[in-house]
């Protein structure tokens, strides 16, 4: 069993015993506060106990040794910083993206509240913010693309 393989199982039972148990305990009866405080410590028992485990195999120097070997053959650094370079680029347009949509679009909605003939004017440049985000998109899947 390979190490990634053991850790996705540590982390549904991880999901299984520190979310669904402790809650589904919580809603099947009678909320109250009691209830909801050992629901409450169970879950957070449970997840960092769940973090742990998997920490733990991570971090074994026996198998970070194969881990590395293996890495280094399939993949460079080149590759990772390709990775990051795609994950800002879409990540950081959609930030800018929002905040330029947030702004235009209240504005367009005050102007559209004065005239209601502005409409399609104030649609253009609401579409034209949303735009950046879809630019960094596109430029994040070449990025992939070279990979």
């Amino acid at each position: 069993m390979t190490i990634n393989v053991m850790i996705k199982l540590v982390m549904v039972a991880t999901f299984v015993l520190g979310f669904v148990l402790p809650y589904g305990y919580f809603f099947a009866g009678k909320q109250t506060k009691t209830r909801y405080k050992k629901s409450f410590f169970t879950n957070i028992a449970f997840v960092v106990a769940g973090i742990l485990i998997a920490t733990i195999i991570a971090y074994n120097p026996g198998i970070v040794e194969a881990a590395e070997t293996s890495a280094a053959a399939e993949a460079g650094l080149a590759t990772g910083l390709g990775y990051i370079a795609a994950a800002l680029s879409t990540g950081l347009s959609c930030v800018g993206g929002g905040i330029a949509v947030a702004s235009a679009a209240s504005a367009a909605l005050g102007a559209i509240s004065e005239d209601g003939s502005i409409f399609g004017r104030s649609l253009i440049f609401v579409g034209l913010a949303e735009g950046v985000a879809l630019y960094g998109l596109i430029i994040s899947f070449m990025i992939l693309g070279q990979l």
